[in-house]
């Protein structure tokens, strides 16, 4: 009885963790949206993105240190440079850029369509399978897309702000499926680790020029908090809370729980920014994550 009792406390108690875990994580992710709109006030888009991760790039060298995992080979640190200028530095250089005329919530509706990309990369380079139902609803969230662009200054015009957050999808899928070849040998929080180091690297050539326009008398404190919550928040404690939220609900079940990113990223850059999602948006926006969740739930086999 005592033993079933210690299980049973064990399980609600790890519930309960994974819980907090993955709202923790879909707080900040999605509070990652409008806080770039604020941060881009006072710095260009790759100012923000290297003083974001020179932030993140202090948490992750103190836990590199604590921890020693295990140290990557030359062709994985390659890979790992490769991953972090994928996933970090073009991921945030293009959705820095894209937010200085596309709105937050819409940014993250269409960011959205992150894991149909990983899926068709992966069905490219790691020989997956995408069946008619997956390519059918890949074509819905796209027509979604379609439809949130024509909400946003220059529609879906090669260079416009919604055609760059698609190449950071692009970018972040191949990033994602980089890391599947990584993760089985370093572990989930290592392989992010040692992503985020390289891609705070790769953006240290902004940094001076960042740490100068902070440092400026008409510097804002916004835009100084903006910096420190996006490294702090989104980029180094959310990836964390979701290897716990992954460790516990599986990838399967723990991928459900990111369709509620963008709506919670339209509410909050409500709060934060006053900008208000057009109807447009909200219609794309629910046919760009329909289609993802079709990908996900029939898409594959």
């Amino acid at each position: 009885m005592d033993t079933s009792a210690s299980l049973s406390m064990r399980g609600t108690t790890n519930s309960f963790r994974a819980s907090v875990a993955v709202t923790f994580t879909i707080l900040v992710w999605a509070a990652a949206f409008p806080f770039i709109r604020i941060g881009l006030q006072g710095l260009s888009p790759m100012q923000l993105a290297a003083a974001r991760f020179a932030t993140a790039a202090l948490l992750v060298v103190g836990w590199l240190l604590y921890r020693r995992p295990k140290r990557p080979s030359l062709r994985d640190a390659m890979l790992f440079v490769l991953s972090g200028f994928l996933g970090i530095a073009s991921y945030n250089a293009l959705l820095n850029t894209a937010e200085l005329s596309v709105a937050p919530g819409a940014a993250a509706f269409i960011m959205s369509t992150s894991p149909i990309f990983t899926a068709i990369l992966a069905t490219v380079f790691l020989r997956e399978r995408l069946n008619l139902w997956g390519w059918g609803g890949s074509l819905f969230s796209f027509a979604g897309i379609g439809l949130i662009a024509c909400g946003q200054p220059g529609g879906l015009v090669p260079g416009s702000g919604a055609t760059l957050i698609l190449l950071a999808a692009l970018a972040s899928a191949a990033y994602f499926v980089l890391q599947r070849r990584l993760i089985p040998v370093y572990g989930p929080l290592a392989s992010t680790a040692y992503t985020l180091l390289a891609g705070a690297v790769l953006l240290s050539p902004w940094l001076p020029g960042a740490v100068g326009a902070l440092a400026a008398p008409a510097a804002s404190a916004s835009t100084m908090w903006a910096v420190i919550a996006l490294g702090v928040f989104p980029a180094a404690l959310g990836y964390a809370t979701w290897t716990v939220a992954l460790g516990h609900f599986g990838a399967a079940r723990a991928v459900n729980f990111l369709y509620l990113v963008p709506a919670v990223a339209t509410a909050l850059s409500m709060y934060l920014t006053g900008e208000h999602a057009a109807v447009t948006t909200l219609a794309g926006g629910l046919m760009a994550i329909g289609g993802v969740a079709f990908v996900t739930w029939r898409g594959r086999g």
